[in-house]
């Protein structure tokens, strides 16, 4: 009964768009703030590895090595992926392009970052964007999945109802 609430309810699409608005505009300012200010990653990286020592650390060790041997000598790609990463998922989640794609990205984003033993409004966003991801394209229906998805459909990809992903035919 949730659920079908969730991805059909005009009223509870209205209520998602502002949930969508609001983590599109959080994504988008703090990607721009980034893209704008000469973000650097490496020292994040460094904290976060820090983290996993002691007796309770807040960075598992399994994702410490991962961030110490593939993130570090990666940093220019992970500053750059995290940059234009956040832009891009907030001005999806702000037009509502593509939004279960986006709040995807944003919750893969998110992880991250709680991963790497930072908190911030990171629990709040996910809470958010679980609900936009279970109520599917319900999520979209107050932006431009309105318009684009049932063009993609004619142009051979498929959508079947309240499904996230695209598939070509």
């Amino acid at each position: 009964m949730m659920n079908e609430m969730l991805r059909n309810n005009k009223v509870v699409a209205a209520v998602l768009t502002v949930f969508r608005v609001y983590l599109g505009y959080a994504w988008l300012t703090s990607g721009i703030g980034k893209v704008t200010g000469g973000f650097e990653v490496s020292g994040f990286l460094q904290g976060a590895i820090g983290k996993a020592e002691g007796a309770h650390p807040a960075v598992q060790g399994w994702w410490a090595v991962f961030l110490e041997q593939f993130a570090m000598p990666n940093h220019e790609l992970f500053a750059f992926l995290v940059m234009w990463g956040e832009v891009l998922v907030g001005i999806a989640l702000i037009l509502g392009l593509f939004t279960n794609l986006a709040a995807f990205g944003g919750i893969l984003m998110n992880f991250a970052f709680l991963f790497s033993g930072t908190t911030s409004t990171n629990p709040q966003m996910v809470l958010l964007t679980i609900f936009l991801l279970v109520a599917g394209a319900n999520a979209g229906r107050y932006g431009l999945d309105r318009w684009v998805l049932p063009m993609l459909q004619k142009r051979g990809f498929t959508l079947k109802r309240n499904q996230r992903v695209l598939a070509h035919q």
